[in-house]
């Protein structure tokens, strides 16, 4: 029996692969798709990414980053996952 995932099993992920990070936001969003496919508990989330790893990469690119990144938590029940990369804003 799965449990889902958690906002920090992902925090935890994504702070260890990329790097430097300057700002992180996870938010689960299960409790807005209650009663689709794939609901559940610890199965819908967003991230917003702020590092200057995104700098000079496509969306795709930086889509692949995050994924590469989850690679290990994705399987064990995220069923949805929207990603909001970006840069840190110029100096």
């Amino acid at each position: 029996m799965h449990h889902g995932v958690t906002e920090q099993q992902i925090e935890n992920a994504l702070r260890a692969a990329i790097t430097p990070l300057q700002s992180l936001q996870v938010i689960n969003e299960s409790h807005l798709h209650a009663g689709h496919a794939g609901a559940g508990e610890g199965s819908h989330f967003r991230v917003r990414i702020v590092s200057e790893r995104m700098v000079g990469l496509t969306r795709v690119a930086q889509h692949r980053l995050v994924y590469d990144a989850l690679r290990e938590v994705i399987p064990q029940g995220v069923h949805a996952l929207a990603i909001e990369a970006q840069g840190p804003d110029p100096a």
